[in-house]
C-alpha cells in the first residue's frame, strides 16, 4: 500500500513539474518575442537614454513590488509582459548605438547567439542531469550584492576595467541563476511559472546586455 502511495505521489509530482516547465518556457518564449518587438519599436522611435532609464527603474519597481502580489493570478501575466516590454524598449538606445558602429549588427547577433547558447546549454544540463543547484543560493546572493556595490562605485569612478568586470560578473551570476531556477522547478522548489518566467527573463536580459558590453569593449566601443 505504501509503495502504491509513493508511486502515485511521484507521478503527481512529475506531472506538476512538467506542467510548470511547459508553462514557464511557453510564457518565456512569448515574452522574449514581445520584448524584441518593443526593442525594435524603441529603436525606430529613437528613444533616448533618459527614457530608457525611466523604463528600467519602472520595470524594477514592478518586479519588486507588484509581481509578488499578483503572481498567483492572471494579473501576474500582465505584469510580466509589462516588465519585459519596458526592459525590451529600454534597450533601444543601446542597440541604436551598436547599429551605428562598424560591425555593430554582428555584435548584436553574437550577443543574441551567445545568450541563447548559454541558456539552452545550462537549462539542458539541469534537465538531463536533474542536479540540485540549491547549494549555490548563498553564492548567488553574495555575488549579486558585490555586483551592485561595484556598479554603484563605478558610477562615481567610471573605470573601464571595472565596468568590464561588472559585466562579466553579472553574466556569471545570471548563468548561475538559470541553473538555480531550473533546478528549483524540477525539484519542487518553484511551482509558480509566472515567477519562474520573470526570473529566467531577467537572467537572459542581463546576459545579453553583459555580452553586448563585453563585445563592444573588445571592439573598441567606449
Amino acid at each position: 500500500m505504501q509503495d502504491i502511495y509513493t508511486q502515485t505521489h511521484s507521478s503527481v509530482e512529475s506531472l506538476e513539474v512538467s506542467k510548470v516547465l511547459r508553462n514557464t518556457y511557453a510564457l518565456l518564449a512569448v515574452t522574449l518575442l514581445f520584448s524584441a518587438v518593443c526593442a525594435v519599436a524603441s529603436m525606430a522611435m529613437g528613444i533616448g537614454y533618459g527614457a530608457s532609464m525611466i523604463m528600467s527603474f519602472s520595470s524594477i519597481g514592478l518586479l519588486w513590488f507588484v509581481l509578488p502580489r499578483t503572481a498567483n493570478s492572471s494579473k501576474g501575466i500582465l505584469v510580466v509582459f509589462a516588465v519585459t516590454g519596458l526592459l525590451g524598449a529600454g534597450l533601444g538606445p543601446i542597440l541604436n548605438r551598436f547599429m551605428a558602429m562598424d560591425g555593430g549588427a554582428a555584435m548584436i547577433t553574437q550577443a543574441f547567439g551567445g545568450t541563447a547558447l548559454i541558456f539552452f546549454g545550462l537549462s539542458g544540463y539541469v534537465l538531463v542531469t536533474r542536479k540540485d543547484f540549491s547549494f549555490i543560493t548563498g553564492f548567488l546572493m553574495t555575488g549579486i550584492m558585490i555586483a551592485f556595490i561595484a556598479m554603484i562605485a563605478n558610477i562615481f569612478f567610471q573605470i573601464p576595467a571595472l565596468s568590464l568586470a561588472i559585466s562579466a560578473l553579472f553574466m556569471f551570476i545570471s548563468s548561475g541563476l538559470i541553473l538555480w531556477q531550473t533546478s528549483q522547478i524540477i525539484h519542487g522548489g518553484e511551482r509558480n511559472y509566472i515567477l519562474a518566467t520573470a526570473s529566467l527573463y531577467v537572467s537572459l536580459y542581463n546576459i545579453f546586455v553583459s555580452l553586448l558590453h563585453i563585445l563592444g569593449f573588445a571592439g573598441g566601443d567606449d
